[in-house]
C-alpha cells in the first residue's frame, strides 16, 4: 500500500535517484551529487518539510510532491497568499496509479492550509522557490514542453495554462557577432562596468540567484551618471554539466525608460557575451514570456534561437477550494489566514 508522509532527513539519496531517472526532460540537470538538493532545495529558510511529501510503498520513495511560495512584493519574504506546486515526480514503474494525482492534492491541502488563495504549478517570475539550477531555463519558466507529461497531467487535474515562456540560447562559439551600426557611439560614449549583483537585488533575489557564480554588467556613461543598460550572467552549472558544456544565463537586464532603441541593449549584451567566450563559456541561455515581443525580437537579432518552451498552469479558485485528501499517515492542519514570512528582518 502506498502512504504519504513528509520528508525525512534520510529522504535526499531516494529523491535524488527519483529526480535522475524520471525523465523530466532536457530542462532537468541530472546527475548532481545529494548535497547539491541540500544546497538548492533543503537549506532554504523558508523550507518547510511539510510541503515536501513523499510517496512510500514500504521503505521505498517511488515519488514526490513539492509545494512552495513566492516572494512577497518587497522581496523581503514569502507570501502564502499565493502556492505553487514547484515539483511533483513519480517513479517510472509506478505511474499510472494515480500516485501522482494523490500526490498533488495533498501539496495543495498544504498550500491551502498555510493560507493560499491562488495555486499555481510550475515556478516562474518571483514564485519560484526552491527548483532554480535544476529545471528550467536561466529563469523558471513553469513546467517546460520537453517535459513531455507535464501538460497532460496537469490538464487531467483540472489546471490551465495562464503563463507560456519562451527559452532561447546561442552557441557561442561560433564567433559571427551581430552588428548594428548604434554599437559604435555606444562604444564611444559609454566604458563597461562590472558588479557582483545588480543594484535592484533584494533578499528573495539572493536566496535564487545569489547561490550561483554571476556579475552585472552596465553600460556606463563617460560623463558620469546612471547606467542606461544592466544584464546579469550566472553559470548554469549543473544544466551545463550534463550536457557537457559551459553556460551561463542572462536575468535581469534593464534599459532606463528614456534609453531605449538606442542599442545599449544589443551593445551590452554583444560585448559580455564576447568576454564569455574568452572564458571558455560555450552556451548562453535567456528565458522570456512569450508576450515580451520586444525582448523576442531583440535576442533574435542577437542569433538566439528557441529550444523549448514553459508553461505555468493555474487552477481555477472553485477547484482549488476542493475538499483536501485523506491521509492514512496525519491528519491535515486547518487552514490558517494569509501571511508574509519577512526573513530579512530577522
Amino acid at each position: 500500500m502506498i502512504e504519504y508522509r513528509p520528508f525525512c532527513n534520510t529522504d535526499p539519496p531516494q529523491l535524488n535517484e527519483l529526480w535522475n531517472f524520471g525523465k523530466l526532460g532536457p530542462g532537468a540537470a541530472r546527475e548532481f551529487p545529494n548535497d547539491v538538493l541540500d544546497l538548492l532545495v533543503l537549506a532554504e529558510p523558508y523550507f518547510d518539510r511539510q510541503g515536501l511529501i513523499v510517496a512510500c510503498d514500504g521503505k521505498e520513495a517511488v515519488g514526490f510532491v513539492h509545494a512552495g511560495f513566492g516572494s512577497n512584493a518587497a522581496g523581503t519574504g514569502i507570501s502564502t497568499s499565493t502556492g505553487v506546486i514547484c515539483a511533483v515526480l513519480v517513479r517510472m514503474d509506478y505511474r499510472m496509479q494515480g500516485i501522482g494525482r494523490q500526490l498533488v492534492a495533498r501539496g495543495e491541502d498544504y498550500l491551502r492550509s498555510r493560507g493560499a488563495t491562488e495555486i499555481f504549478a510550475g515556478e516562474s517570475g518571483t514564485r519560484n522557490p526552491f527548483y532554480l539550477g535544476l529545471y528550467g531555463g536561466a529563469e523558471s519558466a513553469g513546467f517546460l514542453e520537453t517535459d513531455a507529461n507535464a501538460a497532460p497531467f496537469f490538464a487531467s487535474l483540472g489546471y490551465q495554462p495562464v503563463e507560456r515562456y519562451q527559452l532561447l540560447r546561442r552557441d557561442i562559439t561560433d564567433k559571427k557577432d551581430p552588428f548594428d551600426p548604434r554599437m559604435l557611439t555606444v562604444k564611444r560614449s559609454m566604458k563597461f562596468g562590472v558588479l557582483d549583483r545588480p543594484p535592484s537585488a533584494n533578499w528573495w533575489w539572493m536566496t535564487r540567484y545569489g547561490r550561483f557564480g554571476s556579475l552585472t554588467f552596465a553600460l556606463i556613461p563617460n560623463t558620469g551618471g546612471n547606467p542606461p543598460a544592466e544584464v546579469t550572467f550566472w553559470e548554469m552549472q549543473f544544466h551545463g554539466a550534463c550536457r557537457g558544456e559551459r553556460t551561463a544565463g542572462i536575468t535581469d537586464l534593464s534599459v532606463a525608460a528614456g534609453e531605449r532603441r538606442k542599442g545599449y541593449a544589443k551593445s551590452l549584451i554583444t560585448e559580455v557575451i564576447r568576454r564569455l567566450r574568452d572564458e571558455m563559456v560555450t552556451h548562453v541561455e535567456v528565458t522570456i514570456r512569450e508576450d515580451n515581443k520586444a525582448a523576442l525580437d531583440l535576442f533574435g537579432a542577437l542569433n538566439f534561437v528557441p529550444f523549448d518552451a514553459g508553461v505555468v498552469y493555474q487552477k481555477p479558485q472553485a477547484a482549488s477550494a476542493g475538499s483536501p485528501a485523506t491521509n492514512s499517515e496525519q491528519s491535515e492542519p486547518e487552514r490558517a489566514s494569509e501571511t508574509t514570512v519577512d526573513f530579512q528582518s530577522r
